[in-house]
């Protein structure tokens, strides 16, 4: 049911159709209990329905935002869909885009109006994201997410053979020894990793010196994909959104320590042991490694 205030602009229309028919508006208004002056102001600009259902639609998305700031703009919709605002996810994405609604824990892809700087390393992947062994590609991204003590970023390296996020590093400050760190962890958990191919975005922590040489020191080769390629961001990025909608959406997080062991506990109890993943043939990364690395050694 529209909203009281909803209701005379939901009836303008009428009266002017009815007005052409020889229906005089003051008894039209009367039957339907409007007043005569905010439609005579109606007419003299008028608003039309796809202007109205742009507005309405806005209105359940603003009051779903305003209620739960830390959804995305998926949620939003579901949420102005149960408020009898129906709408397609595009149309929602569209709309929170242009009023600038988005949620207080998504991933900021610009910082400051700065454009990603020069590529470090040429793109040796070009969207084609498999590997017929462990360790022989990498992917590599940085989320950022809010406590009440403030921002909180993770660092994830993520084997594009079995999925499995492979070394991780979090911290309360985004500087390149997140991703160094990272690195550091993957190589020590992986072992024999020389020749390995890590592909990044063009973000500053990963065109740094620091990270650069720990590439080199592991013997390990750079790639770096194009601004803005939707196929990068959807390969890190599916591991993040089940991230954001397990432990992140689930409340507000009151310290970065409380924070931190919710990331830990999500990454090594459910995504590598419980997750099972259709790509891996319903197994779970961790299942997937075991599985094809004892076949591997059957074989030879």
């Amino acid at each position: 049911q529209p909203r009281a205030s909803q209701r005379p602009l939901q009836m303008y229309p009428l009266v002017r159709e009815l007005a052409v028919d020889g229906i005089p508006v003051t008894v039209t208004c009367r039957v339907l209990k409007l007043a005569r002056q905010p439609y005579y102001r109606w007419l003299a600009t008028p608003v039309t329905d796809a202007e109205l259902t742009a507005a309405y639609r806005a209105n359940a998305l603003f009051d779903a935002h305003k209620d739960d700031p830390e959804f995305g703009y998926r949620f939003l919709a579901d949420e102005a869909r149960a408020a009898g605002e129906s709408m397609a996810e595009r149309t929602a994405w569209r709309i929170c885009s242009e009023l600038g609604w988005w949620s207080v824990f998504g991933k900021k892809r610009g910082r400051n109006g700065k454009k990603p700087g020069p590529p470090v390393h040429d793109d040796l992947v070009e969207r084609n994201f498999t590997a017929d062994a462990p360790n022989t590609l990498w992917l590599s991204d940085i989320t950022e997410h809010w406590t009440r003590e403030g921002k909180l970023y993770l660092c994830a390296i993520k084997d594009v053979y079995s999925n499995r996020i492979v070394g991780y590093s979090i911290d309360s400050r985004m500087k390149s020894s997140l991703a160094v760190t990272a690195l550091n962890n993957a190589v020590a958990r992986r072992g024999e990793v020389a020749g390995c191919v890590v592909h990044t975005d063009r973000g500053s922590q990963f065109r740094s010196r620091k990270f650069v040489h720990a590439l080199n020191r592991h013997g390990m080769v750079g790639s770096m994909g194009r601004v803005g390629a939707a196929g990068d961001n959807a390969a890190m990025e599916s591991f993040f959104s089940l991230l954001q909608k397990n432990v992140l959406d689930r409340r507000s997080w009151a310290t970065r320590e409380d924070l931190r062991i919710a990331i830990v506990t999500s990454i090594e109890r459910t995504y590598h042991r419980r997750r099972r993943q259709a790509r891996l043939g319903r197994l779970t990364p961790i299942e997937y490694e075991t599985i094809m690395t004892t076949q591997t050694a059957t074989a030879a």
